[in-house]
């Protein structure tokens, strides 16, 4: 029988003053995790309870596509990750070491070439495509800000599957069928959550997907729309708007002497106009080619956009490139009178104005009235900002996009040649060539998703654990635990619940009655079954359910009336 003696449950009144998030708050409270070091925790058993339900869930949805589990090296050997190249480009999340020998090592932070090397040194043919593999196993990311707990921490344990196929036709499939899994994983976990199409980021890849609980402490914004459509601020393309203005009237280009306006802030004041009328202007450099990007003073420049349009990772350029393509410092660049002659691209949004306050390229300088179509001898049109509420939907115009806030949960990619190419894993096809695997790549926080059901579902007094998650589904509170007529009545309790297939555990700490209320309603259980004395008296069992705070009222004699589910 589970009771807290042996359960090894200490709760907390009050919650670390690092504890900015209430999921980590109430996790450590409620005595499920401990803080070792920054973003480092140990999981109790009360929390560990919690992850061995969601990992069973996990499991099961895996195996019903087709998943076959393995376990790989949390270590691995750095001419793996120079074989993908990555080892220079991930940059100091990687947490590299040395053994005693001076080999490089890093701890897995995920394991894509670790699987690849596994699969290219045991499957040569299409006959034996497709795999998926996959495992529930921590990881490590040497994060620069480690935070909120579970939700942001720089260990933390992770579900991820790798699958490999002789197609695109065949990874699309797999593709469609881990996003249905991962529907029914959340959906079983009790969750409200949204798929968003997303960015793809340093694992890459030609599609991306994630899924994101809702919760209005998400750091994660998606923009979603009636119509369907739902993606992250960074993956929403912008429609072109297509507006076009009269610009006989508007007066000539005219340079303005600015001392210390160097941002868009600084020119708003200056001009007394808003940030949209104004044209910011970066420079940037990918493979040595450098290019302007222009958007109005109001947006985001997007990245990933930005690397897709020119052909792969870029940089923005140094104080001295800026000096010798633009003639100036940097807060003064913009679109005319460029040193030298360089590609320029403007956002669609800039159609949304006729003129725009922009850089003079001469230091302390801006000019007014610029008007794209008349002063910018040549550019190209192009999506280049981040998607925000009230954009029109990419799905449907006359749809209007809106905020949500989520926190990030699942994320599933189509690599695929991406690593297999680099590492030259490769089968044989039906005609005898080799062929580099086309690859998916689908990973679960798991410590992320504890988390977010806490965010999305809690209270004042605590935690409200969806039933599937729930360490315990019932607690029996037992307010005279010397008593041994209730000892009894207790053991007949538990051997009923188990019975039906629910989890147990008995509250027989010598306690006072009102610090096993709280303490129940801090950890979360669904059901609180109390007895006491009064129960021998009175013949009847308290029963409260957590989510909706109901209370009924049951005879010792119909133990069969408990109802099983949450209320």
């Amino acid at each position: 029988m589970n009771t807290y003696h042996n359960s090894f449950i200490h709760t907390l009144k009050e919650a670390p003053n690092d504890a900015e998030v209430i999921s980590h708050q109430l996790m450590v409270r409620a005595g499920m995790i401990r803080k070792v070091a920054s973003g480092v925790y140990s999981i109790l058993p009360l929390g560990q309870r919690v992850f061995n339900k969601l990992n069973r869930i996990i499991h099961e949805e895996m195996m019903a596509i087709g998943g076959a589990e393995c376990n790989l090296p949390h270590v691995v050997p750095a001419e793996l990750w120079k074989s993908s190249g990555r080892w220079d480009q991930y940059g100091k999340e990687l947490l590299r070491l040395n053994d005693r020998s001076d080999r490089e090592f890093c701890f897995g932070p995920t394991h894509e070439e670790v699987i690849t090397d596994l699969v290219n040194a045991y499957v040569n043919s299409y006959k034996q495509l497709p795999v998926l593999l996959y495992q529930i196993q921590t990881k490590f990311r040497d994060e620069i800000r480690p935070r909120f707990g579970l939700m942001r921490g720089r260990e933390f344990l992770m579900k991820d599957a790798y699958s490999f196929h002789d197609s695109e036709a065949s990874l699309q499939d797999y593709y469609d069928s881990a996003r249905k899994a991962y529907s029914t994983i959340f959906t079983r976990c009790g969750l409200s959550f949204i798929e968003a199409r997303a960015d793809s980021g340093a694992i890459g890849g030609d599609e991306s997907a994630e899924f994101l609980v809702i919760a209005d402490s998400g750091e994660d914004e998606v923009l979603v729309s009636e119509s369907g459509f739902a993606a992250n601020v960074e993956a929403a393309p912008c429609l072109d708007i297509n507006v076009t203005h009269d610009i006989s009237n508007i007066a000539p280009l005219t340079m303005v002497d600015t001392p210390n306006v160097h941002r868009i802030d600084d020119a708003v004041g200056f001009f007394s106009v808003a940030a949209n009328q104004t044209l910011k202007s970066l420079l940037v450099v990918v493979n040595d080619v450098f290019s302007l990007i222009c958007l109005r003073g109001d947006h985001v420049l997007n990245e990933s956009k930005i690397s897709a349009l020119l052909g792969g990772p870029f940089r923005f350029a140094t104080e001295a490139e800026i000096q010798a393509h633009c003639g100036c410092k940097s807060g003064s660049i913009g679109p005319i009178n460029l040193q030298l002659k360089i590609s320029i691209y403007l956002d669609h949004s800039l159609k949304s104005f006729s003129h725009y306050i922009c850089g003079a390229n001469q230091t302390d300088a801006h000019f007014q009235y610029c008007v794209p179509q008349r002063d910018i001898p040549t550019f190209v049109w192009a999506d280049l900002r981040n998607a925000e509420a009230g954009d029109p939907c990419p799905l449907d115009s006359s749809n209007t996009l809106t905020s949500q806030r989520g926190i990030e949960v699942g994320h599933v990619f189509k690599l695929g040649n991406k690593y297999s190419e680099a590492m030259g894993a490769k089968f044989t096809q039906h005609d005898g060539q080799l062929k580099a695997f086309e690859m998916g790549c689908y990973g679960i926080g798991v410590g992320r998703t504890i988390a977010a059901a806490i965010e999305q579902s809690h209270d004042e007094n605590g935690i409200v654990w969806p039933e599937a998650l729930a360490p315990f589904d019932v607690v029996i509170l037992n307010l005279a635990p010397k008593e041994p007529a209730l000892v009894d009545l207790v053991k007949t309790m538990v051997s009923h619940f188990e019975t039906m297939g629910k989890d147990v555990i008995v509250d027989d700490r010598v306690e006072s009655p009102g610090v096993k209320f709280k303490d129940a309603d801090l950890i979360g259980f669904p059901m609180q079954v109390i007895v006491g004395k009064k129960t021998l008296v009175q013949q009847q069992i308290e029963i409260k359910y957590r989510r909706t705070g109901q209370k009924e009222m049951v005879s010792i004699n119909e133990l069969d009336a408990i109802s099983p589910l949450v209320k």
